[in-house]
């Protein structure tokens, strides 16, 4: 793909690039006040949700349309560039027809092609910058469809946002990232910028700094951070959005390192790792459930909490598939060893109530 820059004039080429705003547009005196503050810190580029997808129904939507007049206000009043999330051809016809600088396309709509291919047709023969988020669930295939569709309709200001994935299990962030997910994405496409979306990766707000930093770790480009004015007061995404004052120390804190090193960093590395380890203690976790589980079948069918022949047959088997996967028997059998000494407590925990 021949893309180009998704820089704007007077913008600061260098890293991170960095759209900051409310997850909603509430209101003109939010919007603004936002806005102010933002660009008090050198804040070039204003984000706001006008239309806002829901779960369920009977949340806040977003003010829709008008919402747009406000956008205007602050590109009037502040100078900064607008950028609005778009799911529909009507909603790209009228953020165009509202002046509005950026357009990005949501997780929830990059799953549907149907939706993708719409906005595309819509964006034909315009030179909009268009980010794309990754799908909600971690399908890079789909990703990648997605920016081919707005490709293929002559948009070549083409940037990817990453925003972790959803999973049901119980985990730390609100959206895993799953690094190895865009840094294959860039392996793929080398040239296609990557902002990160540390807000909706990790849904508190304790973890948009080290996540933005992460980002950065591994030669992003951009980061894409919900700020509001008054953050606990917001109608959506209220405990994952910072202060505009936040963001300018999380922004002065960055440690930026050298974009000509190799792709395979120690950062990289010790990244996918941390990835690693938490999908451990998720799986532990789960583990530890189903435990608690057949602690209660034994209890209510009158049985014991140790069975020593499923014990034996269980290190047996688990040591065979170690070894098969290179892994040092004797170090499969002490991981086991503890594993299975927590799940006889588990269970005896539940007997004993």
């Amino acid at each position: 793909m021949e893309l180009q820059s998704v820089t704007l004039p007077g913008v600061d080429a260098g890293r991170p690039m960095v759209i900051a705003g409310p997850c909603s547009a509430e209101s003109e005196e939010q919007v603004l006040e936002t806005a102010r503050e933002l660009a008090s810190y050198g804040v070039r580029v204003f984000r706001a949700g006008i239309w806002k997808p829901r779960t369920k129904p009977g949340g806040f939507e977003g003010v829709g349309v008008k919402g747009l007049a406000w956008l205007k206000h602050v590109r009037t009043e502040t100078g900064m560039y607008t950028a609005v999330e778009v799911a529909t051809k009507d909603h790209v016809f009228e953020a165009l027809k509202a002046g509005v600088d950026i357009l990005w396309i949501g997780a929830r709509t990059t799953v549907n092609p149907f939706a993708v291919q719409e906005i595309a047709d819509a964006l034909r023969g315009t030179d909009m910058p268009v980010l794309i988020k990754n799908p909600v669930n971690p399908d890079l295939e789909l990703w990648i469809g997605a920016i081919q569709r707005v490709y293929g309709a002559g948009v070549r200001r083409i940037a990817a946002v990453h925003r972790g994935f959803s999973s049901h299990a119980k985990k730390t962030y609100r959206n895993p990232p799953l690094w190895n997910i865009p840094i294959e994405l860039r392996r793929r496409i080398p040239n296609l910028p990557i902002f990160c979306d540390p807000s909706h990766i990790g849904g508190k707000r304790e973890y948009v700094a080290p996540l933005s930093q992460q980002a950065m770790d591994l030669n992003f480009d951009g980061l894409l951070i919900e700020t509001h004015c008054h953050p606990d007061a917001a109608l959506s995404d209220a405990g994952q959005q910072i202060t505009p004052e936040a963001l300018d120390h999380l922004i002065s804190m960055l440690v930026i390192r050298n974009a000509s090193r190799p792709s395979e960093t120690l950062s990289e590395l010790r990244l996918r790792i941390d990835q690693v380890d938490e999908q451990i203690l998720e799986l532990l976790s789960e583990r530890m459930r189903i435990s608690r589980e057949i602690g209660t079948y034994k209890k209510e069918n009158n049985m014991p909490v140790l069975q020593s022949t499923r014990y034996s047959e269980l290190m047996d088997q688990r040591s065979q598939l170690g070894t098969s996967m290179e892994l040092d028997p004797e170090f499969v059998k002490e991981i086991l060893k503890e594993i299975h000494e927590e799940s006889v407590r588990q269970q005896i925990l539940i007997m004993s109530k």
